[in-house]
């Protein structure tokens, strides 16, 4: 009995050492695919940083980041002028425009979805915001050259092209980020909250404001920094409505460009130093990109300590 007892366990604790070393394999690969992610940034940034080196010590920080003047030379990209202010300035201002109409259209979506529909009804929007969502870039883009900037040019007189244009494609790009991420916030809400307003008798509405949004302000506030990192780095679609001009634009309605925009529209013939200006270009967008997500790393922790 005892050589069987000592057998059972002999067997149970080679299991175990099994089952631990199995367990350690998993982690190592698990932390080697971490690790990729981490590297692959890491050099797609240094890998942007390099070749965007030559244009910063040739043209200096003042004349590559803080000038209007875009004028490069393909024939002599040395002699170019590669000021990208204006196309910081068009990003930051058809990415913010989209944001002042896709906030609340977004969270007002997300409260319907949540809080005011049948479940019925409910699953139907969000099938359809789900799709939005799946559109491609260019097929949005395409629609906003046929229909959104005739429209626009009738009402204004102008060309129809510019910043009005490229915001309102932007809201359609943000708006599935801002919904589907307000909704889950909304949702993972106690359920007591709900209940001790009602209790207290207020109305559904008075709740919804008064209660439930200032409660997932933060989780709100992400959804809000997501949809606008979605609409920093559109491309395509915004290129179609544009303009693809040079001018620094004060209009709404003025034609411009963004840096994406620029990117795209320039890197074919650029060599030299139009070339690393372009990648400065690209490194002020990744720069952007992380000033948000640390933003949201930010809002994170504070929900947590909360």
């Amino acid at each position: 009995m005892r050589a069987r007892g000592g057998e059972a366990v002999t067997g149970a604790c080679f299991k175990g050492h099994a089952f631990a070393d199995r367990e350690n394999r998993v982690k190592v690969v698990m932390l080697a695919c971490a690790s990729v992610a981490i590297l692959a940034i890491l050099l797609i940034f240094l890998f942007i940083f390099r070749e965007s080196l030559p244009s910063i010590r040739e043209l200096g920080v003042k004349n590559l980041f803080f000038s209007t003047d875009w004028r490069p030379n393909v024939a002599d990209p040395k002699a170019g002028h590669y000021g990208m202010l204006t196309f910081i300035w068009g990003t930051l201002l058809t990415t913010f425009g989209a944001m002042l109409i896709s906030t609340p259209l977004g969270i007002g979506a997300a409260v319907f979805i949540d809080q005011v529909a049948p479940d019925s009804m409910a699953r139907v929007v969000r099938r359809g915001i789900e799709l939005l969502a799946g559109i491609p870039s260019v097929v949005i883009g395409w629609f906003g050259l046929i229909l959104l900037v005739p429209a626009i040019a009738r009402v204004t007189g102008t060309s129809g092209y510019g910043v009005a244009a490229a915001s309102l494609v932007l809201v359609v790009m943000a708006l599935p980020t801002i919904t589907t991420l307000s909704a889950e916030t909304l949702k993972s809400l106690p359920a007591e909250l709900k209940e001790a307003s009602v209790a207290m008798g207020a109305t559904r509405w008075q709740t919804i404001y008064k209660v439930l949004l200032p409660s997932a302000r933060e989780g709100l506030l992400i959804a809000v920094i997501l949809g606008m990192g979605r609409a920093i780095g559109e491309t395509m679609a915004v290129q179609m409505v544009i303009g693809n001009a040079r001018a620094f634009a004060v209009s709404p309605f003025a034609r411009t460009s963004t840096l994406t925009t620029r990117i795209v529209t320039d890197t074919g013939e650029a060599s030299g130093i139009f070339r690393s200006a372009l990648f400065a270009q690209a490194l002020v967008l990744l720069l952007i990109a992380m000033v948000l997500i640390i933003l949201i790393r930010v809002i994170s922790r504070k929900r947590e300590a909360a």
